[in-house]
Order: structure tokens, then C-alpha cells, then sequence
């Protein structure tokens, strides 16, 4: 036999591998068009999605040339961007078929690459898990009030080693209040398993955020639980967020908190303007601030920034009673240098290297009830909260609520 006989059958072999190896993919492809069609024409009947997905399963193993079931999806796939949905919540952008696949709520088309892409919004609530991100986590029935009565829970593991840290938004966070001397006795809301620590919260935190570390690829537990023995309508929707180990938004060590922005506002937990209408273990009464607290807030530098301020919010006369009784002082003088403190040891907030009217200041922690303009031009741009266990002589206190401004670097 002459070598180019030979060349030729192998030739010849190859060419018939091919062709029935594209059979085998026009066959399969057919097969589950045929499939999803029917899919789509009953995708409200869970009976019939049992049986899609055994008649998919059967494709697979009784391919002709390829046993694999590869979903459609998975073949030219484009960015998973973040998209917002036409229910104006978060989402992710991937093809129809993956969204359904995951449990998530078609919102909307995202991409002009196909009309097969949509924004992808993932919604669970008690008892749930999930690798996706953007998912939200909410009661039972949201928005309507939960009245109360055991634990809601949501498992969130990180897809793959990739992601180093979760932010979680309480886009609405309303629980039963501290007691008088600031405990989460009735409700509380508890974040475990992460390599960072997260206080336990109570009370109304709507507009709070929180940063948590994956410890690795372990899991994160968010949980709230709640007393049916006390009348309060609850509620909370929660948007957790995963982010990337290489992520230009990561949250600096120590940080429980972390701002964006050149200028905002940051409070305490649990903070409100009015007081507690809880009595204290002594009867008198109770604060507002959450005992046992120790976490950083901090403020990410924009460039040509070099120093920030912090100022009481204005329009809140309490937006700064940390320690001692405030009946007992004029309303007149909440705020004022004549009522704040740097001799602290119990709550107080630490401001690095302050300065007021220009001139350094003795300390940096600030207690009281009041918080005279403050600025600080070390790096980081952070704030640091701490509550000792014991709230009995801070009588009506409500916590800082404060006002926060960057200021440019000065031309040289």
C-alpha cells in the first residue's frame, strides 16, 4: 500500500468521525429545542418540570456520539455584569435559561448581544442558600410586617476561592428594640461564620450596611431571630453582595463598616432621635445605644482629599448623647463644647489625631453629649465605636448620628 493511499483513508476516517460527530450535536441540540419549547408552554406546572428535566437527563445518556448534556448557556457566554432590574432592584446579567435554571426572577432584557440575556434578580427567604450574587434575603410575605416568632436564616457560600468578603445592605431592617440597657434580648440579628466579627443588631437599622470576611470558602450564616411573645411589626430586606479578592471596594481590615463617598453621614446602630421608651435595670430611663459594641467605620479617601471633618447633623439636637444623663442637662446646650467629654472609658467614638478650631486636641475619644466640629487628616479616614456592657447611667442616650465631609489638600 502507497503512503498516500494510506493518508487518504485516514483522511477518509476522520471526515466520517466528524460528520457523526456533528450529527450528534444537531440531534441533541433539536432534541432539547423540541424540550425547552415545551418547557416554556407549562412553566407554571412543577409536574412538568419533574418530567423536563428526566427527559434532559435521558438525552444525556442516550446522546448518539456525545453522552454530555451541556446546557445551551454555558456555550459563548458574555460578561456577567451587574444590571438593575425594571423593579429597580440589583442583579446580575446571564442568559434566560441560567436564571431559570438558578431560581431567579427574569427582570427585564440587559444586553444588546441577545435578546436572550436578562437582568437576573435573586430573591430567598427563610431557610434559604445561595452562591449567586446580589441576592436579597427578606421575611416571609415582604413587605408585609412579620409579627415574630423563631429563627430566618439564609446560608451564603462563596462560589469559589475568588471571593474574599461580603457586604450586606439592610435596605430595610425594622426589629423589636434593645432593652433599657441596650441588649438584644427580644430580637436579634446574628452574621457567623465569617473570618471578621459582626456584633449582634436589634432595633431599626434600615440604611446600615456591614462588611464580613469569608473565612476561605466557608460559609456565611445570616440569621434573625425573633420573640413571638412581643408585638412589633418586623421587617427586613437585606441585599448581599460577594465581593472579589482583587475588588477595588474591598473593606480595609477592621472596617465593619465602609463609605464610598466625599461626604455623607454615619450613626450607631440602632439609632433614632426619639428616645427609648424602655426603664433600664435601675428603672430609669433606658438608652437607645447597643451594649458591647467595637467595630470601625471608615471612609475610603477620594483623590486630592487630605483631611475629614465630622460634624453633629444639624437638624438632630440628639445626634450626639453617648454617656451620662441627658434630662438632666438644657436641651439648650446638647451639642456644645460645655457638654463634651474626652475623659472616657465606657462609650465613646475615637477620632485619630483631632483637631478642633485648628488646634490638636488631648485625646482622641469623644464621649458626652456633645461633638464639637472635628477634623482629622490621618490615614485611613476611620471612625471607631465602643460600648462597654454596662449602659445603667446612660440615661436616654440615642448614640451619634454625624455628619461626615472630605477635604481637599491644600495648593501648594
Amino acid at each position: 500500500m502507497s503512503g498516500s493511499t494510506h493518508s487518504t483513508r485516514i483522511l477518509a476516517i476522520v471526515a466520517i468521525f466528524f460528520s457523526s460527530y456533528i450529527v450528534g450535536i444537531f440531534s441533541a441540540a433539536r432534541a432539547s429545542s423540541q424540550l425547552i419549547s415545551r418547557s416554556e408552554s407549562s412553566s407554571h406546572n412543577d409536574s412538568r418540570l419533574v418530567e423536563l428535566d428526566h427527559d434532559l437527563s435521558s438525552l444525556a445518556r442516550n446522546g448518539s456520539r456525545n453522552p454530555r448534556w451541556f446546557p445551551f448557556y454555558t456555550i459563548g457566554r458574555f460578561s456577567n455584569d451587574i444590571c438593575l432590574g425594571n423593579n429597580l432592584l440589583i442583579g446580575t446579567c446571564q442568559i434566560n435559561g441560567e436564571c431559570t435554571d438558578n431560581n431567579g426572577v427574569a427582570a427585564g432584557s440587559c444586553s444588546s448581544i441577545t435578546n436572550q440575556a436578562v437582568c437576573c434578580i435573586y430573591q430567598r427567604t427563610c431557610g434559604a442558600s445561595t452562591s449567586n450574587n446580589n441576592t436579597y434575603f427578606y421575611n416571609n410575605n415582604y413587605p408585609a410586617p412579620y409579627a415574630g416568632g423563631g429563627r430566618c436564616s439564609i446560608v451564603v457560600t462563596p462560589p469559589d476561592s475568588s471571593i474574599c468578603q461580603l457586604r450586606i445592605d439592610f435596605l430595610a431592617l425594622s426589629l423589636a428594640p434593645p432593652t433599657g440597657d441596650g441588649l438584644c434580648s427580644t430580637d436579634a440579628l446574628t452574621i457567623t461564620g465569617g473570618a471578621s466579627a459582626v456584633p449582634t443588631i436589634c432595633g431599626e437599622n434600615s440604611g446600615q450596611h456591614v462588611y464580613v470576611d469569608f473565612n476561605g470558602v466557608s460559609p456565611i450564616t445570616i440569621s434573625v431571630a425573633t420573640s413571638s411573645g412581643y408585638t412589633f411589626n418586623r421587617q427586613w430586606q437585606f441585599q448581599i453582595r460577594m465581593m472579589g479578592c482583587t475588588s477595588a471596594t474591598l473593606a480595609p481590615a477592621g472596617c465593619l463598616q465602609y463609605y464610598m463617598t466625599t461626604s455623607g453621614t454615619i450613626a450607631s446602630f440602632n439609632y433614632v432621635s426619639a428616645a427609648s421608651s424602655a426603664l433600664n435595670s435601675i428603672g430609669v430611663p433606658g438608652t437607645r445605644q447597643l451594649a458591647s459594641m467595637r467595630y470601625g467605620i471608615c471612609i475610603r479617601k477620594a483623590t486630592g482629599m487630605c483631611s475629614i471633618t465630622y460634624s453633629q447633623v444639624s437638624s438632630d439636637t440628639y445626634s450626639f448623647t453617648m454617656t451620662n444623663d441627658v434630662g438632666a442637662v438644657d436641651p439648650t446646650l446638647l451639642g456644645t463644647a460645655a457638654v463634651q467629654s474626652q475623659d472616657c472609658t465606657t462609650d465613646y467614638i475615637i477620632i485619630p489625631a483631632p483637631t478642633q478650631g485648628g488646634v490638636s486636641m488631648p485625646s482622641d475619644r469623644f464621649c458626652g453629649l456633645g461633638l464639637v466640629t472635628t477634623t482629622s487628616a490621618a490615614k485611613p479616614f476611620v471612625v471607631y465605636s465602643v460600648t462597654d456592657a454596662n449602659e445603667e447611667m446612660d440615661i436616654s442616650n440615642r448614640g451619634f448620628y454625624l455628619s461626615y465631609s472630605q477635604n481637599a489638600c491644600p495648593v501648594l
